[in-house]
């Protein structure tokens, strides 16, 4: 994990040294079009898997860039926001001082498979560990822990606090990461490390090295190491996902495919098997792309998301969130309860 920290941080200089030396400061719509359509088609990791004509979009995006007016900062942001859709990629964002362009049609067709009305039925009385939510549900019989966010610290402590309240009386543990559009990838490492007494392989990864559409590194081993959380929990786990479950979210439902006691239930996550870098266009605009590919122990590929153990849906209309209602059916079937 250190190792792949640092060949990120070296790139990320690397870029900006590059986006310096190489790119003077422009309004001009052609140039900077230009110049974003080059970025992404030289470090961009994913053009060859999205099945995309990328020369096919730069001659339809040069041609529109030529009728927009230098200083038009809406147009132009809206131009390259629109060709930016058409990678389907949540990690691909324009950052300015009056928008960031996102794309959301990778969830938009998908159940939403969580509602926090009815969440809020299992989540009464909890206590905070950092990042982490937790309470117990079902008479006491099962922990319920909600993850929002990777983007807070979850430490081995928090874990172990986390361990020590459903110990004693837990069948077992429900991991709820839906809706968590990812963060600090070392978080999601850590909680993946609670079910597990040994080293674990969970994939690969490879990064971009060269401007062409398939120059990668060798292949790079990802292990989650025991060693990072002592507390461990080793008795029924479920976890929880819908297509919401984005980016960092999507790596730890990756790491729990590992898991021998862990069923994953809801709906398939959002994806996003693709970490990012940002690089600077000549408007002074801030893009962020994929640079560096994740895989599974099997070397396919996680962008697209990872399918459930078992499909299951929630709906609004429902009193009880039905998710929640069969991962608890699932802890009592493997606790014979």
């Amino acid at each position: 994990m250190k190792r792949l920290i640092y060949i990120l941080f070296t790139l990320l200089l690397l870029v900006g040294c590059k986006s310096k030396n190489e790119i003077e400061f422009s309004w001009d719509p052609v140039y900077n079009v230009e110049v974003l359509w080059k970025t992404i088609d030289t470090k961009y990791c994913f053009v060859e898997d999205k099945g995309i004509d990328w020369n096919a979009i730069r001659s339809e995006y040069m041609t529109k860039a030529a009728t927009i007016k230098e200083g038009d900062q809406i147009a132009l942001f809206d131009l390259c926001a629109s060709m930016l859709d058409s990678l389907h990629d949540g990690h691909v964002n324009i950052y300015t001082q009056f928008d960031i362009s996102r794309n959301e049609a990778w969830y938009n067709s998908y159940p939403d498979n969580f509602y926090a009305d009815q969440q809020s039925e299992y989540l009464k009385n909890y206590r905070i560990a950092g990042g982490l939510q937790y309470t117990t549900i079902d008479n006491g019989q099962v922990g319920y822990v909600y993850c929002p966010s990777f983007s807070s610290t979850i430490s081995a402590n928090n874990i172990y606090w986390i361990v020590s309240a459903f110990k004693s009386t837990c069948r077992g543990l429900i991991i709820d990461v839906r809706n968590n559009g990812g963060g600090d990838l070392s978080n999601a490492y850590r909680l993946a490390a609670a079910f597990t007494k040994e080293d674990m392989p969970v994939g690969y990864w490879r990064h971009k090295s060269g401007p062409g559409h398939n120059d990668y590194s060798k292949a790079e081993k990802m292990t989650v190491k025991a060693a990072d959380c002592p507390s461990k929990w080793l008795r029924p786990v479920v976890v929880l996902s819908n297509r919401q479950a984005y980016s960092a979210t999507n790596f730890f439902i990756n790491c729990m495919t590992q898991v021998p006691h862990a069923t994953i239930i809801g709906g398939k996550s959002g994806g996003g098997g693709g970490m990012p870098l940002s690089y600077e266009m000549p408007c002074g605009w801030t893009v962020r792309f994929s640079s560096v590919k994740m895989f599974d122990v099997n070397m396919h590929s996680i962008e697209e998301g990872i399918d459930p153990d078992e499909t299951v849906t929630t709906l609004k209309t429902y009193t009880k969130d039905k998710i929640i209602e069969r991962a608890i059916e699932i802890i009592h079937s493997k606790t014979g309860g």
